[in-house]
């Protein structure tokens, strides 16, 4: 995948958020509905978007949580960084938050339907493979993690999670 070159010579990834709440044993879940063109289209994925120009990752995640669902978020966990390369898509750098700490009350989004579902349901709702690897990281309390997503379409073919490659086939020994 060929990535946008910065001033730095580095690599330039969309950056993003993705927020949890969580509230009596259940995650908020946006099921992406309401946009025709959106990568998302009919997946459930959690609360977050792109950072506008100077914001750094708290700064987005706490302006999109309230644009998305109405609710301030009063703290948020940083949980990991995980990386999506999928062509002809940007590489983007989505940066991981829970909260059970939120206040206000929940308004319609314009991206799609909204809707308090159990942790333990989330894995079967139509959701994108690489999720359930961070769902799982986040269920067993992982600490701070990075995890890199490649897909081919709707296909995971290769995920690392802090420089371990989870596909690699093991060698014989």
């Amino acid at each position: 995948m060929k990535k946008k070159e910065g001033a730095s010579g580095m690599a330039e990834l969309l950056q993003t958020t993705l927020c949890y709440l969580e509230h009596n044993g259940c995650y908020l879940m946006l099921h992406r509905v309401k946009k025709k063109k959106d990568v998302n289209h009919d997946k459930w994925i959690g609360v977050g978007g792109k950072f506008e120009p100077g914001e750094d990752a708290r700064a987005c995640v706490q302006r999109e949580v309230r644009e998305e669902t109405g609710l301030e978020l009063e703290q948020a966990e940083y949980r990991g960084m995980v990386d999506f390369f999928c062509e002809p898509w940007p590489a983007e750098r989505m940066h991981l938050f829970t909260s059970r700490a939120f206040s206000g009350t929940m308004t319609d989004c314009n991206e799609g339907t909204l809707e308090w579902v159990p942790k333990e349901q989330v894995p079967r709702l139509p959701i994108w493979e690489g999720d359930k690897i961070f769902l799982d990281l986040l269920a067993k309390g992982v600490p701070f993690f990075h995890l890199e997503l490649t897909y081919e379409g709707d296909a995971l073919v290769r995920a690392v999670l802090d420089g371990r490659d989870l596909m690699a086939t093991p060698q014989p020994q």
